[in-house]
């Protein structure tokens, strides 16, 4: 082997660790991203039951609107 193509594998090699790196980050930021996303969907939840405790009776029904 001459010396310009263990230069090339090496470039690939390195190359190659910076994808996996990249791409591992990636996919940590992403499963971060859909964390949040739940805390976000579990608080409204629980706001929304809150809210819906604390009306007043009678408040929040149906109401008959047909002629």
């Amino acid at each position: 082997m001459d010396a310009s193509s263990i230069a090339a594998a090496l470039a690939a090699s390195q190359q190659a660790q910076v994808a996996s790196a990249a791409a591992a980050k990636m996919m940590r930021m992403n499963a971060d991203a859909a964390a949040a996303l739940v805390a976000v969907v579990q608080e409204n939840a629980d706001n929304l039951q809150a809210i819906a405790a604390a009306s007043a009776p009678g408040t929040g029904g149906n109401l008959d609107i047909t002629v």
